[in-house]
């Protein structure tokens, strides 16, 4: 029996989970991008086999999205998901020519990442500092510290288990993505935080999940609790045009960098699969060195 374009991708998307061991988010995304193409082509041309695939197909479809003015970055990653759902379809030797051959992609304007700026960062503290101390508080404390200490994305901060802490060695393991992991060093003040908040979370809840955070319930910390929790605190700071756990990790990255850390460390200490994604701190370091010269050379 010949296979369908669904039972295609169900092939690509069980490879991606089980043997690329990608994201949950990733597979659920690519997932949305191939199941929309396979419709369009559907309606248009009626059902084809993945090899009567052509560039031309790809190419209207591609035409489709930008007259429903669907953004260049949304666009970018859908020819992500074809580009490698028929590079591993050629792989298998399912089709003999891949129509992305010739496919540009659109140009993507750069958006600099948003971050706390060094002196903002004392208005946070004294925020937190002076909040109720309830038990949510005691999470909004180690939450902010925890992704401004070690860069650490939300997904990663939310599964981090009290496992993957060294007391001894001060620092942490982080599963980041792809299940690959990364060493951050964690400094004295951190780590006297998670420690007192490991000590109050046993006296006040009898059984506790093996992640570190957890809720006033004693339950598992989930993602909505935690971007909501920080975003209330950050919003104490007027200047920020995002309030989201990432400014933190962006927080985390350009601090080190306009502070002279190496670009290749940093690139390590936050996960990055290649530099290019660690090189738009960059531009940051790059103004702070202007304001450095304009107010102190005498020619400036």
């Amino acid at each position: 029996m010949q296979k369908t374009f669904s039972d295609h991708i169900a092939a690509f998307i069980s490879y991606l989970q089980f043997e690329k061991r990608y994201s949950k988010h990733t597979v659920i995304a690519y997932t949305s991008d191939l199941n929309e193409f396979l419709s369009f082509v559907t309606k248009v041309w009626g059902t084809l086999p993945v090899k009567e695939i052509s560039y031309s197909i790809v190419r209207s479809w591609l035409a489709s999205l930008m007259e429903a003015e669907i953004t260049p970055r949304s666009i970018n990653r859908k020819i992500s998901a074809l580009k490698s759902f028929f590079k591993y379809h050629i792989k298998t030797g399912t089709i003999g020519e891949n129509p992305m051959f010739k496919v540009v992609a659109p140009k993507v304007s750069k958006r600099l990442p948003s971050f706390i700026n060094e002196n903002d960062l004392l208005l946070l503290n004294e925020t937190v500092s002076g909040a109720t101390e309830d038990w949510k508080t005691l999470n909004a404390k180690l939450l902010i510290a925890l992704f401004y200490g070690t860069g650490m994305r939300l997904s990663e901060l939310i599964q981090l288990k009290e496992t993957q802490l060294d007391f001894y060695r001060k620092q942490v393991k982080i599963l980041g993505k792809g299940n690959k992991e990364r060493i951050v060093p964690l400094n004295k003040v951190l780590l006297d935080a998670i420690n007192e908040y490991m000590g109050l979370k046993r006296k006040q809840f009898a059984q506790l999940p093996v992640e570190l955070l957890v809720t006033e319930k004693g339950k598992k910390l989930y993602p909505k609790y935690a971007y909501l929790l920080v975003k209330k605190y950050l919003s104490v700071i007027p200047t920020l045009d995002k309030k989201s756990p990432h400014v933190l990790r962006h927080s985390f990255a350009t601090h080190l960098m306009n502070n002279g850390a190496e670009i290749k460390a940093v690139k390590d200490l936050l996960g990055h699969a290649s530099l290019a994604a660690t090189q738009v701190y960059t531009h940051n370091t790059i103004e702070k060195l202007k304001d450095v010269y304009k107010n102190a050379h005498p020619k400036a």
